[in-house]
């Protein structure tokens, strides 16, 4: 197989499933903009798209490791008991809007370990990528490049993405984007210096985590979510 992206084998596979589905989210998400009048319809529709993500992916990754277990927001399977596929639709309330901000976040775990992390946006199709101790990228368009997080500390310059709690920032230093697993993908590429979010499904995060880390930063949940620029500091 030609890899398509810096990396492992793996992480390519990876990517090919995430690129296949995201072909098929493009056109669910044309059907969605048509159903606007109707939340509950396009709700509806969404629901059963996510499904469809879950059941092409995981039909993918099967053969990636045939063994591995599988965690969603809505489904589990042990495996062997060493490998794991992380899988969730992050920002589908999004989705249902017709807003084009939303991912397909998917991780690797092995042991206690996330080995690989993809967070992938069908809609402009970018892709942030990262392995464990390998460092984090950004593809498009044909091209990976190195992400870092920012060194912004101060807090008059800093831009923080929220999600399910109030922000105590000014307005143009405070975003909130409603898809949790980009907010963190973006803390790993400097476009964010952190994000604050009430927990979240580990599903959503498990990708982003190791993007962020793999950037230089780190990610912490307990009674919140908090992502940081490790210069940037909760209060």
């Amino acid at each position: 197989m030609e890899h398509l992206i810096k990396g492992s084998s793996e992480l390519n596979k990876m990517f090919a499933a995430l690129t296949r589905t995201g072909a098929g989210l493009r056109r669910d998400f044309g059907e969605v903009e048509n159903l606007q009048q109707s939340l509950t319809g396009a709700r509806d529709f969404v629901k059963k798209a996510a499904q469809r993500i879950e059941e092409s992916i995981l039909q993918d990754l099967t053969l990636v490791r045939p063994a591995a277990g599988i965690l969603t927001p809505n489904y589990s399977r042990a495996g062997d008991g060493r490998d794991e596929f992380v899988l969730a639709l992050s920002g589908a309330e999004n989705f249902v809007r017709g807003n084009p901000h939303f991912a397909i976040s998917l991780a690797l775990r092995t042991g206690d370990e996330t080995k690989i992390a993809l967070v992938y946006s069908p809609i402009d199709e970018r892709l942030y990528y990262a392995e464990l101790s390998d460092g984090a990228f950004a593809f498009q368009s044909f091209h990976s490049s190195r992400i870092k997080v920012s060194n912004i500390s101060d807090e008059k310059d800093v831009m923080i993405g929220y999600y399910g709690v109030a922000s105590r920032f000014t307005p143009h230093a405070s975003r909130i984007t409603g898809c949790p697993a980009l907010d963190l993908a973006w803390v790993a590429a400097g476009k964010f210096d952190g994000f604050i979010s009430i927990p979240l499904d580990y599903a959503e995060i498990c990708a982003g985590e190791l993007l962020v880390a793999e950037a230089g930063g780190m990610v912490s949940q307990s009674v919140e979510l908090v992502a940081s620029n490790n210069k940037w500091q909760r209060e």
